[in-house]
């Protein structure tokens, strides 16, 4: 009897860490795709931001000078709106693929 309790606390055990290490894997992929996104994003911004003070620098009137502001600072937050999106959606995708090894515990508990 005290053998059978051991062997299924043992097995429980195995289980629970199996699922924590799979969840930590999927959590250090998610993290490395959402860092990744940010990088490019943060490297893309700044090349239009240099881009538009380039453009900037050599305009001749006003008039021009808003109108570049103006188209860069739509482009802007267009770009930044699909970033933070984007992001929204790994981060989400990262929550359920790093549950999923625990849930499959916790249905099991539920079970029995």
């Amino acid at each position: 009897m005290q053998t059978q309790a051991f062997e299924e606390i043992q097995k429980y055990g195995k289980e629970s860490l199996d699922a924590a290490v799979k969840a930590f894997g999927t959590q250090q992929k998610g993290v490395q795709a959402i860092a990744t996104e940010v990088a490019d994003y943060s490297k893309k911004a700044f090349e239009a931001s240099s881009a538009a003070f380039e453009k900037l620098a050599g305009v001749k009137t006003l008039d021009k000078a808003i109108e570049l502001q103006s188209e860069f600072a739509k482009t802007s937050y267009e770009a930044y709106v699909a970033h933070a999106t984007k992001v929204g959606e790994l981060v989400t995708e990262l929550a359920k693929e790093a549950f999923k090894p625990v849930e499959g515990l916790i249905n099991k508990a539920k079970a029995q």
